[in-house]
């Protein structure tokens, strides 16, 4: 996994645009129901100058690849959202999965477990402190919403 997320940042770091203002919310009722749970996490990092429109779209399509790339079928889909596309969007593909705020949490807590393995992370955070949420605002996220993709949605504000 170290290097597949290696390989993301890497094509992150890569694409620099200069960012746009503004963003819709759309995207609930099409990728997600309403969310059960919505909580705020406050970062301890602050977005790097240089995260923008391109950079998010860039991670989010590297970690796609990669789950894609898995010798067997994924269990959740990950894409950016939004006019800056600064919402992160994790659909689950199984039944029964990433449909309990406890089971969405047990994958940010893998997320945060293999992204502090990356040089990206280590360089730009407390990697001990900091978790993907941290990772997440770096990068100028400010919303991800997690789903069963049937009934179920957790949805974090990143500040």
């Amino acid at each position: 996994m170290r290097i597949g997320f290696v390989a993301a940042f890497a094509a992150m770091l890569l694409l620099t645009v200069p960012a746009r203002a503004g963003a819709d919310d759309s995207q609930e009722g099409y990728y997600y129901p309403k969310p059960k749970v919505t909580e705020t996490y406050m970062a301890r990092v602050a977005t790097l100058a240089d995260s923008d429109r391109s950079r998010r779209i860039g991670f989010a399509a590297a970690l796609a690849k990669e789950i894609a790339d898995k010798p067997y079928a994924p269990t959740f889909y990950i894409f950016a959202k939004g006019d800056e596309a600064d919402k992160l969007i994790i659909v689950g593909t199984t039944d029964g999965g990433l449909s309990t705020v406890y089971r969405t949490r047990a994958l940010l807590a893998h997320l945060t477990a293999a992204a502090r393995l990356t040089d990206f992370f280590q360089q730009n955070t407390i990697a001990e402190y900091a978790t993907f949420f941290d990772f997440l605002k770096l990068l100028g996220f400010k919303q991800i919403t997690i789903t069963d993709g049937v009934a179920f949605a957790h949805q974090i504000k990143i500040e």
